[in-house]
């Protein structure tokens, strides 16, 4: 395959601090899901590769804090963005609430040449909690949320079921390409700077990240 068959997408997982954020990326890129919480600090990311359209894709992904101490680490890392994700949890309506500060965030840090095209995804998560019995989100209410944004893609996910992630992540790798074809050096510096490790694990607070 061509170098230029190769491309590089960055993309920014963001939502409320114990919302699955880690859990839905261990469990796309490492198939593992861990029930023990761990906060993220600060920001860090894991890639996959994947196939698309006779593109090698690689796809950065990046986990972001969700406390509010870590927000102003933001800019340091939202820019040069190809894809925005917004999880929730489906369970705790304040979460979802709370999406339209980090969609704001994001394009107010990230910077976008066209904000108003800038590619977003939705993911609804840990819809298996007490057999989506707890659920305090509609998938209506949520749908209409992203109709309001644009018509974003939306996706329910359990990351402690695997249930549809890998479907989630390649809908966030196809919305980037459509919107982004320029080819990028996959052995750009900061893939050697910064580890693979994406969280740790905050001995103050455990809870289900599913």
């Amino acid at each position: 395959m061509l170098i230029s068959d190769r491309m590089l997408l960055k993309v920014i997982v963001l939502g409320d601090s114990g919302v699955g954020k880690t859990s839905l990326m261990n469990q796309y890129v490492y198939k593992r899901f861990n029930k023990q919480y761990k906060a993220t600090i600060g920001a860090d990311f894991v890639t996959k590769e994947l196939h698309i359209d006779d593109k090698l894709v690689t796809l950065q992904i990046w986990d972001t804090a969700g406390q509010e101490r870590f927000h102003s680490l933001g800019v340091a890392f939202y820019r040069g963005a190809d894809c925005c994700v917004l999880v929730y949890d489906v369970n705790i309506q304040k979460t979802f609430e709370t999406l339209q500060t980090w969609h704001e965030e994001f394009l107010k840090q990230a910077d976008p040449s066209e904000p108003e095209r800038f590619p977003f995804v939705l993911l609804g998560n840990k819809v298996d909690t007490n057999g989506g019995t707890s659920r305090a989100v509609s998938e209506k209410t949520a749908r209409e949320w992203c109709a309001l944004k644009g018509n974003i893609p939306y996706f329910e996910t359990s990351a402690k079921e695997n249930y549809n992630v890998d479907e989630a992540f390649l809908c966030v790798a196809k919305t980037a390409l459509a919107s982004e074809h320029r080819p990028q050096d996959l052995n750009e510096t900061y893939f050697e700077r910064i580890p693979t490790t994406i969280s740790e694990t905050d001995q103050q607070e455990r809870r289900c990240a599913c």
